[in-house]
């Protein structure tokens, strides 16, 4: 009797022992396939915190959308049922007002004006912004330029663009654009569109290469256009119920991860770049590449009296004289 009673204390205690040392696990949430620059970011997230951590935490991936879409994600960020979002900025806007900047049209150069950008003062400008708004901002990751993609016809001046339905996302700043060049802006969630372009409801969408080879679009889209009318960036959200709870050391592990994942993606939105196209194009689809893009930013431009009527022009002219 005795010895059983020990034995039964002895698996109490190595349970007890189990619980105190499990791992505490991260979902991160996304809309983009396991296998596409932000199922890469999120892989690189949860390699780090793991070797940082030294184990204590895991994590793993929310991909495709299964969370919603991504302003359903942020709002789940907001009330603690979501961990931590990899989104691209578009839905943002509605939560931050501020980060409408980055989605006007025409306003980055290259990717070098973007990165150095986001990295610097201005990117930390955004993030700190975040606390306002009931989120936690750990570090700007990457979409890369926005083209448009149609199954109707050849995009290369904005007259193409007149009568297309092309969706865009939930973003007062992208619908303005693209009224202002001819389109019939239509805001959707991200999770909805395959199906939508499949079943004719628009004509079109707007994303980086990034996002039309990793959602494989040449199935439901004949014609891409190669007019960079916006360059996209991501972040890294955290919830704040989420990172209250972190101890200071944990919090250098979190940031650590999520510069890790951003330079993962970065790196990957490279890669895909420079094969993009070919891939596109192996796939079927009619790809425009020698677009002036002039015309179109012209047109586009009354678009950034969205943001300049009521936050003013300094973040504006501050970003176009970054070299």
């Amino acid at each position: 009797m005795k010895n059983k009673i020990q034995m039964l204390a002895l698996s109490v205690a190595m349970v007890f022992s189990i619980n105190a040392h499990a791992a505490k696990q991260l979902v991160i949430g996304h809309v983009l396939s396991e296998t596409s620059h932000y199922g890469v970011g999120a892989d690189a997230f949860v390699k780090s915190l793991n070797e940082s951590s030294k184990g204590e935490w895991t994590g793993r991936q929310a991909a495709a959308g299964s969370l919603g879409g991504e302003r359903d994600m942020i709002e789940g960020l907001q009330i603690g049922s979501v961990d931590l979002v990899i989104t691209s900025t578009g839905p943002l806007g509605n939560f931050v007002p501020e980060v409408y900047v980055l989605d006007l049209p025409f306003l980055f150069r290259d990717y070098d004006h973007a990165r150095t950008t986001l990295d610097g003062d201005v990117g930390k400008e955004l993030l700190n912004k975040m606390e306002d708004h009931n989120l936690v901002g750990l570090a700007w990751s990457e979409n890369g330029f926005r083209h448009v993609t149609n199954s109707i016809r050849e995009v290369k001046t904005p007259d193409d663009l007149k009568g297309l339905k092309l969706r865009t996302m939930q973003n007062k700043v992208h619908m303005a654009a693209f009224s202002g060049m001819g389109a019939s802006p239509t805001p959707m969630a991200f999770p909805e569109l395959f199906s939508a372009l499949q079943q004719g409801v628009v004509d079109g969408q707007e994303n980086p290469v990034t996002v039309i080879s990793s959602s494989k679009f040449w199935e439901v889209q004949k014609f891409v256009s190669l007019t960079g009318h916006v360059y996209s960036p991501a972040i890294i959200l955290a919830s704040p119920s989420l990172w209250s709870n972190l101890s200071d050391e944990e919090k250098t592990w979190f940031q650590a991860a999520s510069e890790a994942s951003a330079n993962a993606t970065r790196a990957e939105v490279n890669r895909l770049e420079n094969d993009g196209i070919e891939l596109l194009q192996s796939n079927g689809m009619t790809v425009s590449t020698d677009i002036d893009k002039a015309p179109f930013a012209t047109l586009a431009k009354p678009s950034y009296a969205v943001f300049t009527d009521e936050y003013g022009t300094e973040l504006v002219e501050k970003i176009l004289a970054i070299k």
